[in-house]
């Protein structure tokens, strides 16, 4: 199916490795041009060269840490410098350290919005008036189940998603007369490093944990990094343009709750 994203631009987030990686792969594998950022430079400049030559479209690594204020505005600013507009916006930048509530001091605490939530707020600000310009446009966040259902030990992600999401659905009222599209999409439990360091958090063994959590999903299987690019690929797409101010599970049946 042709979504209609040849030639436009995208900005993603954390698109070095895991989510991130999976969604650039994705749309760039639908002709859309990139800027990628990540902290870590050789994975970076890795991933954009692998996806360059791989699809065929141009992808250009920005390493930064989206936890400085300073940086939405200079990775934006590389997409128009490059490409001289910009469409898509995936914010998408790993998660906080694990570990109960009581045990995060204020400087944990504020690393943690610093990086949900302070960091899409000025990327978006930084993006909007371009996203404007293109007289449509997207903006897809990623965060995790755990954000609509809460697990223990994963605090400092829930309580600043959840802000995420407050934000983001507000945003959508605002900015939909503008033609642009807001979602949240929250991933269960996906194959990545950051559902390893699950694995391996408690005293159990990683293979005994796996086991344990496959279990709890009614599909009967760890999602893929495929699963979210996907989602991703059609919400910031022409075909998606009507679905706006949602959060999404993407979690194998995990989610109980009725929504």
């Amino acid at each position: 199916m042709e979504l209609g994203l040849k030639n436009k631009v995208a900005i993603v987030g954390g698109g070095s490795m895991g989510i991130g990686y999976g969604i650039a792969d994705r749309l760039a594998g639908e002709g859309a041009n990139l800027v990628i950022f990540a902290r870590r430079v050789p994975k970076l400049e890795a991933a954009a060269k692998t996806l360059s030559e791989k699809h065929g479209v141009k992808v250009i690594p920005v390493s930064a840490d989206i936890r400085d204020q300073d940086e939405s505005g200079r990775i934006v600013q590389t997409a128009i410098d490059q490409f001289g507009r910009l469409d898509i916006l995936v914010n998408n930048d790993g998660a906080p350290p694990l570990g109960s509530i009581e045990s995060f001091d204020d400087v944990a605490w504020q690393k943690a919005v610093e990086q949900n939530l302070f960091s899409v707020i000025r990327m978006v600000r930084s993006a909007l008036p371009h996203l404007k310009a293109a007289g449509s446009g997207s903006v897809l966040n990623i965060s995790a189940i755990s954000a609509i259902q809460p697990i223990a030990g994963f605090g400092l992600s829930v309580a600043t998603w959840a802000g995420l999401i407050g934000y983001a659905k507000t945003l959508s009222m605002e900015i939909a007369k503008y033609g642009i599209n807001v979602n949240t999409i929250c991933p269960g439990y996906i194959d990545t490093d950051r559902l390893q360091k699950v694995f391996a958090a408690g005293t159990e063994s990683p293979e005994s944990v796996r086991a344990k959590l496959t279990a709890e999903i009614p599909l009967g299987r760890i999602g893929s990094t495929a699963d979210i690019a996907n989602l991703v690929a059609l919400l910031v797409s022409p075909a998606g343009a009507y679905i706006t101010g949602c959060t999404i599970p993407v979690d194998g049946g995990l989610l109980r709750a009725l929504r």
